[in-house]
């Protein structure tokens, strides 16, 4: 097999980034290859690239390593893409989250939709399509592009439609989903088998099988009911599981953002939600931990070197579908995962246009979809609701349009359940003025945001934070986890 070079964007993520890294090396056949890392931050490439070296030079590779702050270098030839970018970093991210909780809006991670979401999808998408740019210009011909970053669908649908990139979203929520259910079954490894589509984020276990067996609903909710955790931390899913008959992938605090029901009164949230974990639904959630382990991989840095010293161990492979996707094409060796891409009749009763997550199988003709597959009516209403949102914003983000932007928080489920059209308008104006430095296609509609803003009449909310942790800057949560580590080691 003749090499070929992969090339990382975000790869300053050092954890993610190292596990992608020997995932792909789990393959015989890409040894020799070359992996080229581009961030916009100097000091995480030198530390990611350290510890890449480390393991090529452990294991006795000829894998080639480089690293650049220039993207368009890095790209140069590159045959395969990925992406794990954040645009706007943890400062932007925490104006998602605090910004809509003065209006009642109560988000536990915020990426996907919901009013965080959304403006997420402003920042990333014009840099989405620079990234397309550049891939049409000075990548391998027909290069891809594997997208790990959220909002998963507008980030794939913009690359899709306006990239002009072949583009496949990945995600691991259908495996984690996959592991709590074989666990509530009892299921012994490799035993249970299921479909699961959707669309990311809202997909949905249609048919589950454990040696063959088909599961029923009823078994399904009794088995969850009787674990002595998950009946406590997943309550908002076992109660879509109840009402929907089927399973969601996502965790308890991501599914109850993006439905109407769980989150519109702060006095019903506690009945739905468990502290163990901020995945669980806490408040502002995944901000607290982000920030809080903001610099973590600094702290760890000298346990990763000693982990890159170690043999790769291809049985410590990852679930996480990139290298098997990158072994498929290249090998032939059929690889069958869930992958988002935009729907073309695959998914009966959602639309053409929309980027679904559903099972296909990859090998050297790529990577074809399982078509014919129908959901539960249920499951499809609560997918379609998020996928016209999901448009707006797309189409949103490319234009400009700053009133299409309104309109499609207007229509986010949760939102929709708590604010008021006023409410949003204002909101929308709050957040596009304070998140402006990332939003260079809404340039021209700042100014009248800002003045609008020095005139609003809508009051925002006193917001009782009590029984869940307080949303806080990132410095004072950066702070006091700075002191938490202090006190632990005096």
């Amino acid at each position: 097999m003749s090499a070929f070079k992969i090339a990382i964007i975000g790869a300053g993520s050092v954890g993610f980034t190292k596990t992608l890294f020997k995932d792909i090396l789990c393959v015989p056949e890409f040894a020799g290859i070359e992996v080229a890392l581009t961030d916009i931050s100097e000091k995480n490439l030198t530390m990611v690239k350290t510890i890449l070296e480390k393991i090529v030079e452990a294991n006795g590779l000829p894998t080639r390593v480089t690293a650049t702050t220039d993207r368009r270098k890095a790209l140069e030839g590159a045959r395969y893409v990925i992406s794990c970018v954040r645009v706007g970093g943890l400062e932007a991210y925490a104006d998602d989250i605090r910004i809509p909780l003065k209006y009642g809006v109560d988000q536990c991670v915020g990426d996907t939709i919901c009013a965080g979401g959304i403006l997420y999808g402003q920042r990333n998408i014009p840099v989405i399509l620079d990234f397309c740019k550049d891939i049409r210009e000075v990548a391998e011909p027909g290069a891809r592009l594997l997208n790990y970053a959220n909002p998963m669908v507008m980030n794939t649908w913009a690359a899709t439609e306006y990239g002009k990139v072949d583009t496949i979203g990945l995600c691991h929520g259908v495996q984690h989903g996959a592991e709590q259910i074989a666990e509530v079954l009892g299921a012994e490894p490799g035993t249970l088998d299921y479909i699961c589509s959707g669309i990311n984020h809202q997909t949905w276990f249609t048919d589950l099988r454990v040696d063959g067996r088909k599961i029923g609903k009823d078994e399904l909710i009794s088995a969850f009911e009787a674990h002595p955790v998950f009946s406590k931390q997943e309550k908002v899913r076992i109660d879509v599981l109840k009402r929907f008959g089927v399973y969601s992938t996502e965790s308890n605090g991501h599914l109850s953002e993006y439905l109407p029901w769980y989150r519109k009164r702060p006095e019903e949230i506690t009945r739905w939600i468990d502290m163990s974990d901020w995945i669980h639904g806490e408040t502002g959630g995944y901000l607290r931990y982000t920030a809080e382990n903001r610099n973590w991989f600094e702290t760890e840095y000298d346990g990763f070197l000693a982990d890159a010293a170690q043999p790769i161990d291809p049985k410590k492979r990852s679930n996480e579908h990139a290298s098997y996707i990158l072994e498929g094409l290249e090998t032939g060796r059929v690889y069958r995962g869930h992958f988002n891409r935009k729907n073309n009749g695959v998914i009966t009763n959602l639309p053409d246009d929309c980027i679904i997550e559903s099972p296909g199988f990859v090998d050297r003709f790529g990577l074809n979809m399982v078509a014919g597959i129908t959901l539960p009516e249920a499951c499809a209403a609560t997918c379609m609701s998020s996928i016209n949102v999901q448009r707006m914003s797309v189409h949103a983000a490319v234009t400009g349009d700053l009133d299409l932007l309104k309109l499609a928080v207007l229509h986010d489920p949760l939102v929709g359940a708590v604010c008021t059209p006023e409410e949003v308008w204002q909101m929308v104006d709050e957040m596009v003025v304070a998140q402006a430095a990332w939003l260079p296609q809404y340039a021209g509609a700042i100014e009248g945001a800002r003045e609008r803003l020095s005139k609003a009449t809508v009051k925002t909310r006193e917001w009782d934070g009590a029984a869940r942790r307080r949303v806080r800057s990132v410095e004072e949560m950066r702070a006091e986890k700075e002191a938490e580590r202090a006190a632990a080691n005096a």
